[in-house]
């Protein structure tokens, strides 16, 4: 797959409904490449849709979160969330979750498109302080660093790798906007 500019967009609750099938395919085949998302393999498309339906459309609704989509040729690639719903001491923070790009479409500028324009949405929304976690010594380690994020602390053992077999530390990161 060829990506040229990103076209990211944040997206609505009907374009869920409308994209799910790249969704979900987008989802699914990152588990199966190994991304650390909370996910285990095997994933399951049907598994996969109740995540986007069940668990991130009501926050969408209820405007907790925002959802970001990269586009390409018609078809969403790439997504991520920011959960602007923080506890009442903390009304200034936001925190980045799922950063998701299909694996073919992976190291073209989609991640660092997506991140931008949540990171954009944060600031918009008032928020000083967004933070992550991240598997220790991944790939996304380095993208978050290009757009700011700064490492807070390791966590060993923080989660099994989505093959169950071993478990990895992750890094907490922030970054003030």
């Amino acid at each position: 797959m060829t990506v040229q500019t990103p076209n990211v967009f944040r997206l609505t609750p009907t374009d869920i409904d409308n994209n799910l099938t790249d969704l979900c395919r987008t989802l699914v085949d990152s588990v199966a490449d190994g991304a650390a998302i909370s996910f285990m393999m095997p994933l399951d498309h049907d598994s996969a849709a109740r995540f986007w339906t069940d668990d991130v459309k009501p926050a969408i609704e209820t405007g907790e979160r925002h959802l970001f989509g990269a586009y390409y040729q018609r078809r969403m690639i790439g997504s991520v969330q920011l959960l602007l719903a923080m506890p009442p001491n903390q009304p200034h923070r936001a925190e980045i979750s799922k950063m998701i790009v299909h694996p073919d479409a992976r190291r073209r500028g989609l991640g660092k498109a997506l991140m931008q324009e949540a990171l954009k949405s944060a600031q918009e929304a008032g928020k000083t302080l967004i933070t992550l976690d991240t598997r220790t010594g991944d790939v996304s380690e380095s993208l978050y660093r290009s757009v700011g994020f700064k490492p807070a602390g390791v966590i060993p053992d923080f989660a099994f790798d989505p093959h169950g077999k071993s478990r990895h530390a992750t890094t907490y990161m922030y970054r003030y906007l």
